[in-house]
């Protein structure tokens, strides 16, 4: 299945992910049954990513025109972590293990990713590949999966051709990683946290940069992202999927680069912050770049 996997991504975007994992109990008890059942039916974590692949290949070769997904069959993607108290919480946890779940909500999401296309400087063309019926139909879609389960927290968010800086201040050297290979490729790195400390991280680089740095980009988005990470549960886990581009820097140092960055910053050491910045920018800018190759 892997394999397959990485047949699949070659020639798309680099695609990387932000993804929280919560336990069964913070979900709306009406909506625990189906994301339960919907993580048990998931194979292995490769049989996710693969059927996830295949449906939005196949949505954009649909007939009639309509690229957003339906909603009829939403993905479950499942952890495990240590349970807070001794034991396990959920059914089919190990000892002292308990469940995580990580929903797709590609209704949602694609709502706001069509919202985001459309509001930036490329919504002239996306008016003409997302016709106006289409995303009239898919709002839809959208009012009826809030009417059925009320407030609603995003469990992911998503970026191409690389992974936000602001990312990687949730993440520590010493953090849990999984390196999936196969035929002598990466195919992917997940880098976990639990969201205690990933907030932990989080505040105290707003903290030094709202000091140090207040005009940096950087600033508002680790602010943004601190505010999302308050929504969920305090038991979840945080996960970074680098998706294909791991192949292209793995071994990354990323979140220490972004570390020591923001101490220099907050100590007034310019020199060693610009030197944590190049090096980061020599990892990060050239993968970017590659957005814009023909």
């Amino acid at each position: 299945m892997t394999g397959n996997l990485y047949r699949g991504q070659a020639g798309l975007p680099f695609s990387s992910t932000l993804r929280v994992y919560e336990p069964l109990e913070a979900f709306p008890e009406e909506q625990r049954a189906a994301i339960q059942a919907a993580g048990a039916r998931a194979a292995s974590r490769a049989a996710v990513e693969n059927a996830e692949l295949l449906a939005s290949l196949g949505r954009i070769t649909r007939s009639g025109g309509d690229p957003f997904p339906t909603g009829r069959t939403d993905l479950v993607r499942v952890t495990t972590a240590p349970a807070p108290e001794a034991g396990a919480a959920d059914a089919g946890a190990d000892a002292g293990q308990v469940l995580l779940y990580c929903p797709s909500q590609l209704v949602l999401r694609a709502g706001l990713a069509a919202n985001a296309l459309m509001e930036g400087i490329h919504g002239p063309l996306a008016e003409l590949l997302i016709p106006e019926e289409q995303r009239d139909r898919h709002q839809e879609r959208i009012d009826l999966v809030k009417a059925r389960d009320g407030s609603i927290r995003v469990h992911t968010r998503a970026s191409t051709w690389g992974i936000p800086f602001s990312w990687f201040s949730l993440f520590m050297e010493s953090d849990r990683k999984d390196v999936v290979e196969a035929a002598g490729r990466i195919l992917t790195v997940r880098v976990w946290a639990p969201i205690t400390d990933a907030l932990e991280r989080a505040r105290y680089a707003v903290a030094n940069l709202a000091l140090a740095a207040p005009d940096l980009d950087m600033l508002d988005d680790l602010a943004q992202l601190t505010e999302w990470l308050e929504l969920f549960h305090v038991d979840s886990m945080v996960e970074l999927d680098y998706g294909a581009v791991a192949d292209k820097v793995y071994p990354d140092e990323s979140p220490m680069d972004i570390r020591l960055g923001i101490e220099c910053l907050a100590e007034g050491d310019m020199t060693g912050a610009a030197a944590a910045y190049r090096r980061l920018a020599s990892r990060w800018i050239p993968i970017r770049q590659l957005a814009r190759a023909s």
